[in-house]
């Protein structure tokens, strides 16, 4: 398997709080890397920082074989990140359809024409071309996760960084979202995501990661990790 994206000893502070102290892994091309961690672990700063929003202190991060730390969030969607938030980040007044023509017109910096041609069919892989017309604000929860899903895709991003979809969500729900998840891998896209519904880790990644006291512990095969001593000890202090 190929890598597409190298970190190595990345950390970061913010003042006294070492919230990264070491973090190292590869991810190779069309895998699910899955990422579990106790609250505070650092698992969304270590997204941030990938895809631009913060700077580390240290380590090196490289994707395609470029050094990525240099560049801008814009340049590193245009080399192919994509991102979700925790907290869903649509336009509430605009359309499912007019959020998805944004991601792709400034994401991938193409004509509106030519984004139009290519939203109605990420609409479909999501499950919202029935909502297309409504406005964002008035999409139930899972809905509003599918758009966010939506329009990272709609930069056509080679890697996606997932925060925690399926938080919140019902069963069912979460079985939707594992779908759509697994169609992304299909596509070809290679996938972080950060997740506490164990149900997604262990049905949805290909290797999932421990992250702790600012370290990455252990990373392997789902069930391996997922039932090891590290994950006891970093959730229970066993």
């Amino acid at each position: 398997m190929n890598t597409i994206l190298e970190v190595r000893d990345l950390g970061i502070s913010f003042g006294s709080n070492q919230v990264l102290k070491s973090v190292s892994f590869d991810l190779y091309e069309n895998e699910i890397l899955g990422v579990i961690g106790p609250n505070g672990a650092g698992k969304t700063v270590m997204l941030n920082i990938l895809s631009g929003i913060l700077k580390p202190g240290k380590g090196s991060v490289s994707f395609m074989g470029r050094d990525i730390l240099p560049m801008s969030i814009v340049e590193r969607t245009r080399l192919g990140f994509g991102r979700t938030f925790q907290i869903p980040r649509s336009f509430e007044n605009m359309t499912a359809y007019e959020n998805g023509l944004i991601g792709s017109v400034y994401g991938t910096g193409a004509t509106e024409r030519a984004a139009s041609l290519k939203v109605p069919a990420i609409l479909e892989m999501i499950g919202l071309s029935d909502r297309k017309g409504v406005f964002a604000g008035k999409l139930g929860l899972i809905d509003r996760k599918r758009l966010e899903i939506g329009v990272a895709l709609a930069s056509n991003p080679k890697l996606l960084l997932l925060d925690e979809v399926a938080g919140g969500l019902t069963e069912s729900e979460v079985s939707d979202i594992l779908g759509i998840v697994r169609g992304i891998k299909e596509a070809g896209v290679s996938v972080i995501w950060i997740e506490h519904v164990l149900q997604t880790m262990l049905e949805g990644t290909d290797r999932v990661m421990l992250l702790a006291e600012g370290r990455d512990v252990v990373c392997g095969p789902p069930e391996a990790v997922m039932s090891s001593k590290e994950v006891e000890t970093a959730y229970l202090g066993a």
